[in-house]
């Protein structure tokens, strides 16, 4: 089996990196009857929205699986689990709480507690309550003062017993995939919505933000944000121009009123028709301090000039993961030293989410997928070059714990490094996570890290 090494010298075999896994609600726990419906429920109801027409409402069954599970999270060997909440699962259409749905997070986080393992909390991973969605959803300013109310709810059953509190996951997904390129929940194709949901969902993190602080004083508390590097298709002055404005819209349209309060100069190019709505005092509430970034990386994007725009192109360079996308692990070394220059403020990093899809197979009871597990290794060596570079990173998550849901791809790409059989519900540790687990277990007994065969 190959196997997974760094350096003797990188920070990431130290004690105070963090090593996790992580998942998302609505993508493994099933239990759809116990919760709210929500915007990917109606969403996977509707013909041609999902490759292959399956579902959430079943999933992995976490739900009713969360124990075995967590067994395998804590026979892994790691140091923390990245998990969301379902919003419907907590906050009923009525504005009451779900008591029973609230119960089995705060069960979760004990166990995980219990077990020593850090649980790292995201609010939000796309899972819109559908009743939020019949009021204008990300369109309507109110959403986001009704997610500080779900923030306080949960800030106060959890409170300290949680690590960090992310907001947000991956608002460039949450804006520009459902409400702008129509790709995913609710699947809206509105430039104006998809600069308007973004403005929402970045207003909802910072209307967040002092609940969670106010309630989890000693926990860490940010945002995650999804970033690729953009690289011109030539280096014709017109793509480097397209790469530079594609940088804008999709990495710093998000982070960079986060940590300087306002939207880049690439605002004033849109129409004004679909410039999104700012209320006065909204950019300060949206760019107060973060104790943590969460990064998720996944490849590099390429882009050539269109009518004095960008367009993307589709990536042949092998070798491509199943979603067909570029391996490409120096493009997180490269963003991340980027933004490190760009911002003076950027704060405490952790990868919450870098993983690989690729054509899982069981034989004899077990998987072999030698390219995930070269695939993991490159890009920890990318992180160690990042902080090689002077980045701040303080963790790592794999992506994913589990084969799940995948959003619009439904159950037709596998990211696990644990693989789900959905007819029985059956786990089984791939190659990739044993190769994991023993580099975790031998960082953790401070042994010299595994060399690769």
């Amino acid at each position: 089996m190959t196997k997974i090494s760094l350096p003797k010298h990188s920070r990431l075999l130290s004690s105070d990196f963090l090593f996790g896994v992580a998942t998302s609600s609505f993508q493994i726990e099933g239990g759809a009857a116990q919760r709210e419906p929500c915007i990917w429920d109606t969403f996977c109801a509707e013909p041609g929205r999902i490759k292959d027409g399956s579902d959430g409402l079943v999933a992995c069954e976490h739900i009713k699986h969360w124990r075995e599970d967590l067994q395998i999270i804590r026979d892994l060997g790691v140091d923390a689990y990245r998990f969301s909440i379902a919003w419907g699962r907590v906050i009923n259409a009525d504005g009451s709480v779900n008591r029973q749905g609230l119960q089995f997070y705060i069960d979760l986080v004990n166990a995980l507690r219990a077990d020593g393992i850090q649980a790292h909390v995201t609010l939000y991973h796309w899972d819109l309550p559908q009743y939020l969605e019949d009021q204008g959803g990300w369109l309507n300013r109110e959403t986001a003062y009704r997610f500080a109310e779900y923030a306080e709810v949960i800030g106060q059953a959890l409170g300290n017993k949680v690590a960090s509190y992310a907001t947000i996951n991956e608002p460039f997904c949450s804006a520009y995939l459902s409400y702008e390129a129509g790709i995913h929940a609710p699947g809206h194709k509105n430039r104006r919505e998809g600069r308007q949901a973004a403005h929402h969902l970045l207003l909802a993190h910072g209307l967040a933000m002092p609940v969670l602080r106010k309630h989890a004083p000693q926990a860490q508390h940010g945002i995650v944000l999804n970033f690729s590097p953009c690289h011109p298709a030539s280096d014709s002055k017109a793509d480097r121009q397209a790469a530079w404005q594609a940088h804008q819209y999709h990495n710093l349209w998000y982070l960079q009123p986060l940590l300087s309060a306002s939207y880049p100069d690439l605002l004033q190019q849109l129409q004004e028709e679909d410039q999104p709505s700012v209320a006065a005092g909204d950019m300060e509430i949206i760019s107060q301090p973060l104790d943590f970034l969460g990064v998720n990386y996944y490849t590099r994007t390429v882009f050539r000039a269109k009518n004095n725009w960008f367009s993307d192109v589709p990536p042949t360079i092998p070798p491509l993961t199943e979603m067909g996308w570029e391996i490409y692990p120096q493009g997180l070394t490269e963003i991340l030293t980027d933004l490190n220059r760009s911002f003076t403020n950027l704060p405490p990093i952790y990868i919450t989410e870098n993983g690989a899809a690729f054509p899982d197979q069981v034989i004899n009871n077990s998987v072999r997928d030698d390219a995930r597990i070269v695939y993991y290794q490159q890009h920890l060596m990318a992180v160690h070059d990042c902080i090689e570079a002077g980045v701040t990173i303080n963790g790592y998550f794999a992506w994913s714990l589990l084969d799940n849901f995948e959003w619009a791809e439904g159950y037709s790409k596998r990211f696990g490094i644990v693989y789900v059989d959905f007819d029985t519900q059956q786990r089984i540790l791939k190659s990739s996570a044993r190769a994991l687990q023993a580099f975790w277990l031998q960082r953790k007994s401070q042994l010299p890290a595994v060399e690769a065969l």
